[in-house]
């Protein structure tokens, strides 16, 4: 909980004036039963007119200020709660941008949707509540039964077992729900994650005709999370009838006590209906207290997920940076293994080689060998399980983020563009490099064509760069690659999307590079990597082969079996620019 408070750090006054005027509201509600048992008393019998309009002057004027004190309360509980969520999504989304591909894989992307949407809208929801609520609802249960006593202490003595059952009743139903709330949440996330994978794979449902398998899936999934929901609605729902009978039972026994006493002339019949007002008060009170704790049961879930996040912790967090060794060598894998959870198998195993500055080495396998794991490793995107990945004579894992981002450009296996411009995109390699850098990697990434076509560099970039071809995509991620300048540039099968021609043409611009980076070359196809200084050969995560592509020919049977199986292919094929 002080946690939470570090978030409300910003918004102490509305915290205080919040809670404050509905104080005075309930101040003013507690008056009406008073005013109300006046007139009864003695504006009626009397017969006094003008004493009737006076006190119904009055209570027009408890409700006009209690309505204004009632609006001021909800303005700065809102103010509060709209604070308190944007700093707590700001911070969660920086975790998040800020966590290690390990830790992302653990969590999932469907779990981080639902904690900074739906976990941090509970978490508003739930502050907001208790700003208004939470001394409002009490005051008025306290303050009722206090003016019950002063009323007739007889009588007020119900308003403290009232008080007492009723509370208990509130206290079982809420803590029972706690529990089926986080499955709840749980079984949403599930649904998240359907609709995330659904949405992105939307093409390949189509074009497999599985429209209704998934339909019916999400409807499994979906009528989950129903039951789950109307489980928790269920015990939610019994609050109301419960409460309403054991009050209702009360007012028979307060009317039952309070007529006794009208007629042995100890008690008035405005003092009877006050009673029962006060009463009434109490009952909608602790039905909206007990839906405050409904509500504040929800965000404490929310932010018990939210906090997992927040505390996560990466392992071996680096604070100084390293100083690397110019004269060592720059890659270094000394038997590395990764494996990507504890219990998993190892996607690479006794991994040992060395990368010198200014090579191209080319990384070859099937499908599933390790290849874009090795690069990742080099990356520091994970960490090895065993073994040690050095650069420049330090371990990956002893460089700040930031360090190993300076060095090493990437273009992924997936080419990703964002929302905004080609020079938007282009500048996260380089975010102060100009227009003439710019369009010298554009014409290095031979993308010329693509500025041309849709506009020059502020031609506009859709949502993952959907109006683009994937050939198109490949090049301008390349592009930004090399607008950074690195040290080492990672292409991670950068070239599947293209034609064979293309691919030629920008093995041959790479090989002109004035700053001469290393450059580690992951592809499916011979072609693509034949030319490099030396080439690693993977195979269900191990180094099979390492050499020239000559040399691999003599000496790798799974090198010569993939170079068979494509190399007259890669000779003649042309094909169809992407």
């Amino acid at each position: 909980m002080r946690e939470l408070f570090k978030y409300l750090k910003d918004y102490k006054k509305e915290c205080i004036l919040s809670p404050a005027f509905k104080a005075l509201e309930a101040g003013f509600e507690l008056l009406v039963p008073l005013v109300i048992a006046r007139m009864i008393d003695k504006g009626i019998p009397d017969q006094d007119g003008s004493f009737i309009i006076r006190c119904g002057f009055f209570l027009a004027i408890l409700a006009f200020v209690g309505f204004a004190c009632a609006i001021l309360a909800q303005y700065f509980a809102a103010k509060a709660a709209v604070g308190l969520s944007t700093n707590l999504r700001h911070d969660l989304f920086s975790k998040l941008m800020h966590l290690s591909f390990s830790k992302i894989d653990e969590v999932g992307s469907s779990t981080m949707i639902t904690r900074l949407t739906s976990d941090v809208n509970s978490v508003q929801a739930g502050v907001n509540m208790i700003l208004r609520l939470f001394l409002r609802s009490p005051y008025i249960v306290i303050g009722a039964t206090i003016m019950a006593f002063l009323i007739d202490t007889r009588s007020a003595l119900l308003f403290v077992l009232l008080i007492f059952v009723l509370a208990l009743i509130v206290a079982v139903l809420a803590y029972s729900n706690i529990s089926l709330l986080l499955i709840a949440q749980q079984k949403l996330d599930k649904i998240t994650e359907a609709i995330r994978e659904n949405l992105s794979g939307t093409r390949v449902i189509r074009a497999f005709c599985r429209q209704e398998e998934q339909t019916g899936s999400f409807q499994d999934k979906n009528h989950a999370l129903f039951l789950a929901q109307k489980k928790a609605g269920v015990r939610t729902a019994l609050l109301n009838p419960i409460t309403y009978i054991v009050i209702n039972l009360f007012i028979v026994q307060l009317i039952r006590i309070g007529a006794i006493q009208v007629g042995n002339g100890t008690l008035t019949a405005g003092s009877v209906v006050a009673l029962y007002n006060y009463m009434s008060q109490i009952l909608l009170e602790l039905v909206k207290f007990a839906n405050l704790l409904i509500t504040v049961n929800k965000a404490f879930s929310g932010w018990k997920r939210i906090t997992d996040i927040l505390h996560m912790k990466e392992t071996g967090t680096v604070t100084e940076e390293a100083v690397p060794d110019p004269a060592a060598d720059l890659i270094v894998f000394d038997h590395v293994s990764l494996k990507y959870h504890e219990d998993a198998d190892e996607v690479l195993s006794d991994i040992d080689l060395v990368i010198k500055e200014g090579e191209t080495v080319g990384i070859i396998g099937g499908t599933g060998a390790g290849k874009t794991s090795l690069a990742h490793l080099i990356a520091g995107f994970y960490r090895p399980t065993a073994g040690q990945v050095r650069i420049l004579g330090r371990e990956t894992k002893e460089y700040k983020p930031e360090q190993l981002t300076d060095m090493i450009g990437i273009a992924m296996q997936k080419p990703v563009l964002f929302q905004g411009t080609i020079a938007d995109n282009l500048k996260w390699g380089r975010e102060e490099a100009k227009d003439p850098e710019l369009m010298e990697a554009v014409r290095m990434a031979c993308c010329e064509n693509v500025l041309e076509e849709h506009g020059g560099l502020q031609a506009v970039v859709n949502q993952g760069g959907r109006n683009y071809s994937g050939g198109q995509r490949q090049r301008l991620c390349i592009a930004r690659a090399l607008v950074k300048k690195p040290k080492v540039l990672i292409l991670d099968d950068s070239f599947s999307a293209l034609d064979y021609m293309t691919d030629r043409k920008l093995r041959s611009n790479l090989s002109t590079l004035s700053e001469r980076p290393t450059i580690i070359m992951i592809s499916q196809r011979t072609v693509s990597i034949q030319d490099c200084d030396h080439i690693i050969v993977l195979d269900d995560g191990r180094m099979v082969g390492h050499g020239t592509h000559e040399e691999l020919l003599q000496t790798c049977d799974v090198y010569a079996e993939i170079y068979r199986s494509q190399g007259s292919m890669s000779e003649t094929e042309g094909g169809v620019a992407s």
